[in-house]
């Protein structure tokens, strides 16, 4: 029988390489078959698209790792409160990296997401991979949100309070803007396919999806765990008679009372603009 040890020492000339071979990700040596052994130190690792061979000592080894399939991510300790806090205290980032056992609790699915990473409107919804809902970010200081925003669908104005954002659209267009401070003018801009801009730290900043198809952003941020907070939702939640002095009179909208206004605040991410839900026939 062909030892382990033996195995993966053979193979290590193609890790060395970085493996160019299979996109830069090497196939787990425990998931690969030995089918020959004979006398020339040579190893062969066929998948789905290539063939490798690497020679080492004694014995030739043809070894066979299928690329077709691919693992789920593990969720097991998104949002789990302990492990956040032991990797929390780990004195040494090799300790972190070691704590985590699965292999595929390194890797997030943004089209399966675990438990409360989504925020859903009628608009769309956004999936964040922060250091709650993907722990193995403790550490690295970034994090990452994909928003998916369906035809008008508008991811409402919004601050995050520790972190500046890269926004860069994948697919259809956004309409973006941003007014930092008292004082700065406001930035408005358009976006289509592999364009990007940025919303630096804290400041107020929208995405709308102008047209009847959808739209998908990336964001990348400067923190583990930059925040988010909703504009209008945070302006309602003040006690009424600040509302009404902020604004200069007794505030109603379309007849309604601050109170009753609050409830009518939509969820994000929301529909909107009228101009674009009479274009696309949305009521």
């Amino acid at each position: 029988m062909f030892s382990s040890t033996l195995l993966v020492a053979s193979l290590a000339p193609l890790y060395a390489l970085g493996a160019p071979q299979f996109g830069g990700v090497f196939p787990d040596p425990a998931s690969l078959t030995v089918s020959s052994i004979s006398g020339s130190a040579t190893v062969s690792i066929a998948t789905a698209s290539t063939t490798v061979v690497a020679s080492t000592g004694s014995s030739n080894i043809a070894a066979t790792a299928s690329s077709a399939s691919v693992s789920p991510a593990d969720t097991s300790i998104a949002n789990d409160p302990v492990i956040i806090g032991e990797l929390f205290l780990a004195a040494k980032a090799s300790d972190r990296i070691n704590m985590i056992q699965q292999d595929a609790s390194f890797k997030f699915d943004f089209a399966s997401p675990p438990d409360k990473s989504e925020t859903k409107g009628l608009g769309g919804h956004t999936v964040r991979a922060d250091r709650e809902s993907f722990p193995p970010l403790i550490g690295t200081g970034v994090s990452m949100t994909v928003g998916f925003l369906g035809p008008c669908g508008f991811n409402t104005p919004h601050t995050h309070p520790r972190s500046s954002e890269i926004n860069i659209v994948v697919q259809g267009t956004l309409q973006t803007e941003f007014a930092l401070e008292n004082g700065a003018k406001t930035v408005h801009n358009t976006l289509g396919k592999h364009q990007m801009t940025v919303f630096p730290q804290g400041a107020l900043h929208t995405e709308f999806n102008p047209n009847c198809d959808d739209a998908v952003f990336v964001a990348g941020f400067a923190s583990e765990d930059p925040g988010v907070q909703q504009a209008a939702q945070t302006f309602f939640s003040l006690d009424q008679d600040v509302i009404e002095a902020a604004v200069g009179n007794d505030f109603t909208f379309q007849g309604t009372d601050v109170t009753k206004f609050k409830g009518l605040i939509p969820a994000n991410v929301a529909r909107g603009v009228e101009s674009c839900l009479k274009k696309c026939n949305i009521k």
